[in-house]
């Protein structure tokens, strides 16, 4: 007998079409359920492997990656106290002002997953598409850090753009979803409706590396014509070519 489900179910990660044994969901769906939060309180709780990313980081020839932390001392304070990931722990923000066009910040989030899977491949695809005129700093390791400690770090690079890779929160289908947030003139204090992100970087499954660095580089351009990121940066509203960006993008279609 056909499974009126099963087509649904091949086009989406979501939890349809379970069936019953009884009263109850199968056994089989049960444990499958409990597999999944666990990954997720996982993904949650693993630490991000910062010599790894590190040496990664650096085959990209941006410099030397340097590594801050945020005030939050330790995982558990960091997840009940979310305002001591928005700010660096006390004089551990010490960058060289370099004044670049773009920082670039990787930060743990909720999902050091997330970042070991796609933070590097998704830059790999981003950088090339950046045209020659745009400077970038030496990328920033962030660790117990949320989105907001990149303003901290765009601000003492004095930089004009900060994008922030990080692992966003999981969910029961989702353990690796990588986000991005755009913040122009970055500083403490920025709302987060200044900001534009790029959710659910997380091929197969999500939104590819090569799609998400395209619609960053998109969003850089507008926002260098509009002078703010946020509420009044949409994806659609630069409709210019991307600088240096045709033949790769054509390439990658």
């Amino acid at each position: 007998m056909s499974d009126f489900w099963e087509p649904l179910r091949r086009a989406t990660p979501a939890r349809i079409g379970l069936g019953r044994a009884g009263n109850a969901v199968p056994t089989s769906e049960v444990l499958a359920f409990g597999a999944a939060h666990a990954a997720a309180r996982d993904a949650v709780h693993l630490p991000l492997d910062v010599d790894a990313l590190v040496e990664r980081l650096t085959d990209l020839d941006l410099g030397t990656p340097r590594v801050v932390a945020s005030a939050a001392p330790d995982r558990a304070t960091y997840l009940t106290r979310p305002d001591l990931g928005r700010i660096p722990e006390a004089g551990g923000l010490d960058l060289p002002e370099e004044t670049p066009d773009l920082a670039i910040v990787i930060a743990d989030g909720l999902s050091a997953e997330a970042v070991a899977k796609h933070a590097v491949p998704l830059l790999e695809h981003l950088l090339p598409l950046l045209d020659s005129a745009t400077t970038v700093a030496a990328p920033v390791v962030a660790t117990q850090a949320r989105v907001a400690l990149g303003d901290h770090i765009g601000k003492a690079l004095g930089a004009r753009l900060v994008l922030v890779l990080i692992g966003e929160r999981p969910g029961l289908s989702s353990s690796d979803s990588l986000g991005a947030y755009l913040t122009w003139d970055p500083r403490p204090g920025v709302l987060d409706s200044a900001r534009n992100c790029i959710s659910n970087i997380r091929p197969p499954h999500g939104l590819d590396h090569a799609t998400a660095a395209r619609t960053i580089v998109t969003l850089l351009a507008g926002a260098r014509e509009l002078g703010a990121t946020g509420v009044a940066l949409k994806d659609g509203s630069f409709t210019g070519p991307l600088p240096g960006a045709t033949a790769a993008a054509t390439d990658d279609s």
